[in-house]
């Protein structure tokens, strides 16, 4: 569904991104694990239009979409769900979802769409008409994976959607994340609690200084025996793993 070919992105001149490719399977959950600095967030920003690539290609669907703007990788049918909380607090629930129709004119369509989230998100029709900034980080969260579901998107892409999640409401958000895959959409995340996230994910890749160092199954990446280098300070190179060990790993 999406492809990604030697990709180089950055700010200010300088690259964060170094020649990263990627292929995002139709239904599949991916998930991109990394430590701070290893461009996982830059990654998210060029694929959603957020960030123009330097050199490289994007293709999703079999179309071109790398230096869209983001109302065209919208159009295309993909939605970013962002890191930090997005919800307008003083707007209800409704109206916060009803905004992630914008693009929507069929007003019969809209409400539809509304409906069909509301069913999957039962959060959205029993709180429809409490202003967001009431509801808890957990419900929040809830709130803005429904929104992102108003112009049903083929790939949904998220930024570390656990991020301040106590456990439960975190285990929540996985469920949904997981039922939105069984639904039919494709699942792009990184995720800060990496075990968490590989366990999700169908697809895992590991990233680490702008490049794609190792990818698998969520359950390989996870057990792979370097991934502990990457948390603890050091590198793949410096734990015994030359780049071609890791490019014969990301083959496999």
């Amino acid at each position: 569904m999406l492809t990604i070919a030697g990709l180089f992105a950055g700010y200010g001149g300088g690259d964060v991104l170094r020649g990263v490719d990627l292929t995002v399977a139709q239904g599949s959950i991916t998930c991109v694990v990394g430590p701070n600095g290893a461009g996982k967030s830059t990654l998210l920003k060029v694929i959603s239009g957020l960030l123009r690539p330097r050199l490289g290609t994007i293709t999703f669907r079999d179309a071109p979409i790398g230096g869209a703007s983001p109302r065209r990788v919208l159009e295309a049918g993909i939605v970013q769900v962002m890191q930090s909380r997005n919800l307008f607090p003083d707007l209800t629930v409704r109206q916060n979802v009803e905004i992630g129709g914008y693009l929507i004119k069929d007003q019969a369509l809209l409400r539809r769409r509304l409906d069909e989230v509301s069913d999957q998100f039962p959060i959205v029709r029993e709180r429809a008409g409490e202003r967001a900034g009431q509801l808890s980080g957990g419900q929040q969260r809830m709130v803005e994976l429904a929104r992102a579901l108003m112009l049903d998107p083929a790939l949904v892409v998220l930024d570390e959607p656990s991020m301040g999640l106590e456990p439960r409401a975190a285990a929540a958000m996985y469920a949904s994340v997981r039922n939105m895959a069984q639904t039919g959409r494709s699942i792009l995340l990184v995720e800060q609690n990496v075990r968490a996230g590989l366990e999700l994910a169908t697809h895992g890749v590991v990233m680490e200084t702008g490049r794609v160092r190792l990818e698998g199954t969520g359950t390989e990446v996870l057990a792979h025996p370097q991934m502990r280098a990457l948390y603890l300070g050091g590198t793949i190179e410096e734990s015994g793993v030359t780049d071609q060990e890791a490019a014969q790993e990301k083959t496999r």
